[in-house]
């Protein structure tokens, strides 16, 4: 079990740094600009059954895919049913909800003060990484906490990607399925409260962030 949870904490914390590094630059894009099918393409995820968009996936993924090609040509090993395939899993699951908070935040920003940083000689990048950036870290962050726990908890995608494979790719999400068909209810139950409570922890904290206003 312990196993399990460390191996969905790695992946969670992983998904989330390359979701928050994508969710930053398409947040700046899609909150000066009305892109609206690209913006649709990232946020389907959210309501997508978890078998289709394993599905897809594993068809973008799996061996017989370019992409899966060249993983396999480069690393002898293929790239589904690896930790780098529920990796990238946990990210398509988690970008929209860090996408659609830093959207938010970033156009929440008083414009007023982004122009008078312009106003003053500061660039494009300084007035994003001194006004901006700071003004909306709050929103950034929940979006953040709230991408993370949807990567930890994910597993329908997780299962189609990565499969159930002991040690390598089942977390704590295929830990319990697991145990609930190996007949172990103590054990179901255990990871079950455990992630439950990391759950409200983490929503919790996301929505303290949301609410804060910046001082």
């Amino acid at each position: 079990m312990i196993e399990a949870v460390i191996l969905s904490l790695e992946v969670a914390s992983l998904a989330t740094m390359l979701s928050t590094g994508l969710a930053l630059g398409l947040g700046v894009m899609l909150a000066h600009r009305r892109l609206m099918i690209l913006e649709a393409v990232l946020l389907t995820p959210l309501v997508l059954p978890p078998t289709v968009l394993g599905y897809f996936l594993l068809v973008m993924l799996g061996r017989n895919s370019s992409l899966g090609e060249a993983w396999q040509a480069v690393f002898g090993s293929p790239l589904v049913f690896s930790r780098i395939g529920i990796v990238l899993a946990a990210v398509v699951t988690s970008l929209p909800l860090v996408l659609q908070s830093t959207r938010a935040a970033i156009e929440g920003v008083d414009t007023t003060l982004i122009q008078a940083a312009r106003t003053l000689g500061a660039g494009p990048w300084s007035t994003f990484f001194r006004v901006t950036l700071p003004l909306a870290s709050r929103g950034i962050a929940a979006g953040v906490v709230l991408g993370f726990a949807r990567a930890l908890g994910d597993f329908g995608v997780t299962l189609m990607v990565g499969g159930n494979l002991s040690g390598e790719t089942r977390t704590a999400s295929l830990a319990i399925f697991d145990a609930f068909l190996g007949d172990r209810p103590a054990e179901a139950l255990q990871l079950s409260m455990m992630m439950a409570g990391l759950a409200i922890v983490l929503v919790s904290i996301a929505t303290l962030l949301a609410r804060r206003p910046h001082v």
